[in-house]
């Protein structure tokens, strides 16, 4: 049985991956921040619950604790949890530190808080995945290009998050090399963090995250992939 965490599990992407993954026959701690919302979706999904804030030290390593005593062991880790941050759409000028320490706290800080914790039980499985949920705004490639949609929005904190994320995923690829750790793109997707306004829905964005999931010991690590393939950053 392979044992799956997700944090930021209750809604949104990682609640279709979590369904998903189920339906595979993984089982799955739905991580979230909030005790009542997870606990809810972990009974609507058959899944665990284990509550985590990414923002808090205490949390997180609560919550590795319990799924060690759980289940010895995680197999695949993902990475979902995230804020839009200030949401100072084309107002660089305005966005402060205090917006930049916010946006990091969970996109960037969290994420390392939360793999750092579960690391010894990644490395107590036989083929350990991560995914972490990027963006295509994090892309520099992209954002820098006309003829791109991402071109077109220009959020400091935000992507300039999403770009970090990538290259922390490519250095713990390095430092890990029995762990496959990759960032996604799951795309413009309808979710809460963009007022549900994305193009693609819950199902089709969470497709890369789960097919990055399910990858095996042979699987690549240190890319960054969205459901067409490699992803130019």
């Amino acid at each position: 049985m392979t044992t799956t965490l997700i944090t930021g599990a209750n809604k949104g992407l990682g609640f279709e991956t979590a369904r998903r993954l189920i339906e595979a026959g993984h089982t799955v701690y739905v991580g979230a921040r909030h005790a009542h919302r997870g606990r809810e979706a972990a009974a609507r999904l058959g899944a665990r619950f284990v509550q985590l804030d990414v923002t808090d030290e205490g949390s997180v390593k609560a919550a590795a604790e319990f799924v060690r005593a759980d289940a010895g062991r995680l197999d695949v880790l993902v990475n979902n949890a995230g804020i839009a941050g200030a949401r100072k759409l084309g107002r660089v000028g305005e966005v402060t530190g205090s917006d930049m320490m916010t946006t990091y706290d969970t996109n960037v800080f969290g994420l390392v808080r939360v793999t750092h914790a579960f690391l010894p039980l990644l490395e107590a499985s036989d083929a350990p995945v991560v995914v972490n949920v990027s963006s295509g705004l994090g892309s520099l490639a992209a954002t820098a290009d006309p003829s791109r949609v991402e071109f077109q929005v220009t959020l400091l904190d935000y992507n300039s998050s999403k770009t970090a994320l990538v290259m922390v995923t490519s250095q713990y690829a390095k430092a890990f090399p029995a762990i496959r750790f990759n960032a996604v793109d799951p795309g413009y997707t309808a979710t809460d963090l963009n007022g549900h306004q994305g193009t693609q829905t819950v199902e089709e964005g969470a497709e890369i995250i789960i097919r990055m999931a399910s990858i095996g010991a042979d699987g690549p690590t240190g890319g960054f992939f969205d459901k067409t393939g490699p992803v130019v950053w």
